[in-house]
């Protein structure tokens, strides 16, 4: 049974109420907080990117940070992610991708390519780093290319047994994400214990290497005007990620990690609910400041529970 996580409040009366489930775990990954379904199997939808790809460094795949954190990204589709993808591709091309043709993820962007004519493409899509990570990691170990994306290839049952396992969980359910990419199922503790074990993992581990990239390149994740980005900009050794339909991660520099799932699936209440464990659980830290300083955390009339 989902619980409420978020109000909205107009002149001191609730108009409106988001339900979901949240957990939180402490840095030994203990929980601190378990409400609503949390041992249920759901699509951690874009959060999975992390575990994804540790799963192809462990592969063997080798990028810069920069381009590492764009491996685990959902992209603004700003000119500098766009040029990232294509670096990742290397001798494969645009076309090689099987993501969807879009419009940049940022508002602001995807009206300025309406308004300059540009046509949705490949590259523009918020997954456009994992799909070129993916053909990058294809390729490196000599399995095919053209079908890189069917459950059953090669790459895509090595990163189901990596989710399985950094989860500590088997995958309930394996669906289609809307990047056409493989989607396994976990609960939402299972999600918080995998993306802790990335975010703390020891140096020189695959999953370290990924942790440290998305550390030092946030900017890369999202995109400037992204409110993961803002918040990981502010409070520095912070990880956080979203996903569709309203699933949120934050993991602090010393493990403490915050799942979060809105039952409804709208995204305005992921962050509030998110910044309202981090507040109860993470004290020492001034979230107040730190909202002031990200434009794109702020909420009016919401009030995270």
């Amino acid at each position: 049974m989902v619980i409420p996580l978020v109000q909205v409040v107009r002149d001191g009366l609730v108009e409106s109420v988001h339900f979901g489930s949240r957990v939180v775990l402490g840095p030994g990954g203990e929980v601190l907080e378990a409400g609503g379904d949390v041992d249920e199997p759901g699509y951690p939808r874009s959060t999975a990117k992390l575990m994804q790809a540790a799963g192809m460094v462990r592969l063997g795949l080798d990028l810069p940070p920069d381009l590492l954190a764009l491996a685990s990204a959902s992209h603004s589709a700003e000119e500098f992610h766009l040029d990232g993808a294509r670096k990742i591709l290397g001798e494969l091309t645009e076309d090689d991708l099987q993501c969807p043709a879009h419009l940049p993820h940022d508002p602001v962007l995807h009206d300025l390519w309406i308004a300059e004519g540009r046509a949705p493409r490949r590259l523009a899509h918020n997954c456009s780093g994992k799909h070129a990570a993916m053909l990058a990691t294809a390729k490196l170990n000599g399995w095919s290319t053209h079908d890189y994306l069917d459950p059953a290839h090669p790459l895509q049952v090595k990163l189901a047994e990596t989710v399985a396992e950094l989860a500590g969980e088997p995958i309930a359910h394996t669906a289609v994400d809307g990047c056409g990419a493989p989607l396994f199922a976990i609960s939402l503790r299972g999600l918080a214990t995998a993306v802790q074990r990335v975010a703390t993992a020891p140096p020189v581990t695959p999953e370290h290497r990924v942790a440290d990239a998305i550390r030092r390149h946030p900017e890369m994740l999202a995109g400037p005007n992204r409110d993961v980005t803002q918040l990981m900009t502010a409070v520095p050794g912070l990880i956080a990620k979203d996903g569709a339909e309203a699933v949120q991660i934050a993991v602090l520099p010393d493990g403490v990690t915050v799942a979060v799932k809105i039952a409804d699936g709208s995204a305005r209440g992921r962050m509030p609910a998110t910044l309202a464990a981090l507040r109860r659980f993470a004290p020492r830290y001034d979230w107040d400041d730190v909202v002031n300083r990200c434009p794109s955390l702020h909420a009016p009339n919401m009030v995270g529970l």
